[in-house]
């Protein structure tokens, strides 16, 4: 059935409507709410008030939304690197040496994220390189979670790149250097933009290494939503959970500009 056509558009609001509103749309909505209440009664949350985001962005609240800016932004860019040197390294390797880079760094997210948050935590907390305790062993394990969605997201693009540009760059005597710095990752930009988003939103929302490793003085922002919760302060934490999807989502957005300037470069 086409979606042009009356009776495919009618089907394709009837399953927005059937899936999307109460599977996404209205949890989060019910979380909006919440974080404008101060009890529920019945089946919605009840009695306005804004002093739940008061709280939300000062003191600890607001140095554990810095924490979580700092250490996404630090992570995906680690992450981007090595993905990006990674999948261009594949693409030279042939069709071999890429299946094992693919394997190798999809290995972290075929198993559970609390299972590299222990191993992280073991490997690094003996000498001669004692991370636990601060805030690189965060950031090292938000960059091994993420790292392979980088190198898949740049490893796709590769595959998609026409070969032609490079090829004349090449026969008018540029040098190798000169194809990848000019050529070929001004070409890869919107999809390394489109990774560097991805890897940001899920260092954001990582929470279950996270619970494993981080300091005292470096408490990510989902490590408080999740103790707020945990101590029953759910429209505390409905605040602190609009909090940081209201930051993750003005990134996105700032990128996503970027990348459709890439776009049309």
């Amino acid at each position: 059935m086409l979606v042009h056509s009356r009776t495919g558009r009618w089907t394709a609001w009837i399953m927005l409507a059937v899936l999307f509103v109460p599977l996404f749309a209205l949890p989060l909505l019910v979380i909006v709410a919440a974080s404008f209440s101060t009890n529920w009664s019945g089946a919605l949350p009840s009695g306005p008030t804004t002093a739940h985001y008061a709280a939300a962005v000062r003191g600890e609240s607001l140095r554990a939304l810095t924490t979580s800016l700092v250490t996404a932004v630090t992570a995906s860019l680690i992450a981007l690197t090595v993905g990006t040197w990674a999948a261009l390294a594949g693409a030279a390797l042939g069709r071999k040496g890429k299946r094992v880079l693919d394997a190798l760094f999809m290995l972290p997210v075929a198993v559970p994220s609390v299972v590299v948050g222990l191993a992280v935590l073991v490997a690094y907390s003996q000498p001669p390189v004692l991370l636990n305790g601060t805030r690189w062993i965060v950031i090292l394990a938000h960059t091994v979670l993420v790292t392979a969605f980088a190198h898949q997201s740049v490893s796709a693009a590769i595959e998609r790149l026409d070969p032609m540009y490079e090829q004349a760059a090449a026969g008018l005597g540029a040098r190798p250097s000169y194809v990848l710095l000019r050529v070929r990752l001004p070409l890869l930009l919107p999809s390394l933009n489109a990774a560097a988003g991805l890897c940001f939103a899920l260092s954001m929302g990582e929470l279950s290494a996270t619970m494993m490793l981080y300091p005292p003085d470096w408490m990510p922002l989902p490590v408080l939503v999740f103790t707020a919760t945990d101590r029953g302060s759910l429209f505390t934490g409905s605040a602190l959970a609009v909090v940081l999807m209201t930051a993750t989502l003005l990134v996105l957005l700032a990128v996503s500009r970027i990348r459709n300037r890439a776009s049309f470069r």
